[in-house]
């Protein structure tokens, strides 16, 4: 089918779930669950098939996310379960205003209608959105990108599969069969069929999507995250910190890319991070970290001179750039000229740094003595996450259930006019 077509038959099926039960949702989203689980030979099948495809396409990073196993099967199985355990809230009064002259005004939380979501090469993407989407009552188009399409494929089947078992209609999911990016500009421009578009990947899609959308569209994504290791910090707590933000996942947009180091403990902090990062990792035969080093830095380890662009860049790799700065204020100055506004981090005793970081850089996410890794929606305890929105208006950080809704007003009166 083609992209219209497919957008078509789903905003036809929007009614069907716009006012479903909360309880018939969460019976859905258990056998949808389910369904995945039973689906897994098959969707390790054509996974398979598409890391093949990617092989030497894509860096071995970027395969990783790529790659699904029973593991991970299982995982997007109990992330659909933890969002069907979740309250629902939609269709449910934010607030009800009593005005004098009698009206009863409520302040009803609503669905937004048809999602579309555009993603890159992770397929966990596909269930975590669809379950979203569903829970909060909208109905979902999903468009992943070509070297995930078969994986992708094959989940939306178990999902769909697990819908008709529970008695509703199939169609309130599908996946686009178009990879190119014709399907994706369409969605960009289905003005009156995609009510909002979440765009999820790198750079170029977040901006494409931005800057040529003419539906409401949510920026996500983009993460040039920072921690700063203040003068006070523990030093060894710093060192896990930073070696957990880079290195446990580098390729996603959670994962740290710039360290900033106070002048005053580089001398003692920068050798212990390069024998973490690069000395320790090799001895275990882990792939260690490129560190590109400020002119200051360099001074101190040994490793490669940050380049001009490199505390702009979000390697989504084993790089870390790296900066000696004089204050925690030098520290928040550096973070809001070159921050995508994903998450931020300071390690630090002292409360006043704290709260000077926090208050002075300008982020969806902001650590005291915590990884920049969980900005998550599972972590932030919303089962899962449709994406991180990195602006201001209708959402920031991790967007869950209400932030895939609305609000409208409805009045109830005795008569009254004006």
């Amino acid at each position: 089918m083609t992209t219209e077509e497919i957008l078509t038959i789903t905003k036809s099926a929007e009614a069907d779930i716009k006012n479903a039960p909360a309880d018939e949702k969460n019976k859905m989203l258990k056998n949808m669950a389910e369904c995945l689980k039973e689906s897994a030979d098959e969707i390790l099948s054509e996974n398979e098939n598409d890391i093949k495809a990617a092989t030497g396409v894509i860096s071995d990073v970027m395969t990783d996310r790529l790659r699904l196993t029973n593991e991970r099967i299982s995982a997007m199985a109990d992330g659909i379960c933890a969002i069907s355990e979740l309250s629902d809230e939609v269709n449910t009064d934010i607030s009800v205003t009593r005005r004098p002259n009698g009206l009863v005004i409520h302040k009803k939380r609503v669905p937004l209608g048809l999602v579309a979501i555009i993603y890159e090469s992770r397929p966990n993407v596909t269930s975590d959105a669809a379950a979203l989407a569903l829970k909060s009552g909208n109905a979902c188009v999903l468009r992943c990108g070509k070297e995930a399409h078969r994986s992708a494929k094959a989940i939306v089947s178990a999902l769909k599969e697990g819908i008709k078992r529970s008695g509703m209609n199939p169609d309130i999911v599908n996946l686009v069969d178009d990879t190119s990016r014709d399907s994706a500009n369409y969605l960009m421009t289905a003005v009156g069929k995609v009510d909002l578009l979440i765009p999820r990947g790198g750079k170029g899609l977040i901006s494409a999507c931005v800057n040529n959308a003419t539906v409401p569209c949510i920026q996500t994504g983009t993460g040039i995250c920072h921690v700063f290791v203040d003068e006070s910090a523990d030093l060894l707590m710093a060192a896990d910190i930073i070696e957990n933000a880079k290195t446990s996942r580098p390729s996603v947009c959670n994962a740290e890319e710039v360290c900033l180091v106070h002048e005053a403990v580089a001398k003692e902090f920068l050798p212990m991070l390069k024998k973490r990062l690069v000395d320790d990792r090799i001895a275990s035969g882990k792939v260690p970290v490129e560190l590109r080093l400020c002119e200051k830095s360099r001074a101190i380890i040994d490793g490669k001179a940050a380049g001009e662009n490199d505390f702009d860049t979000e390697f989504l790799d084993y790089i870390l750039a790296v900066k000696t700065v004089g204050s925690v204020s030098e520290a928040a100055s550096h973070v809001m000229r070159h921050s995508t506004g994903h998450s931020e981090a300071i390690i630090t005793r002292d409360d006043e740094a704290a709260k000077y970081f926090a208050d002075n850089t300008d982020s969806a996410a902001v650590y005291i003595n915590a990884s920049t890794r969980f900005t998550d929606g599972g972590e932030f305890g919303m089962g899962c996450e449709m994406g991180i929105s990195t602006q201001k208006l209708h959402a920031r950080g991790p967007m869950g259930l209400n932030e895939l809704t609305t609000y409208k007003y409805i009045i109830e009166g005795t008569g009254q006019i004006r």
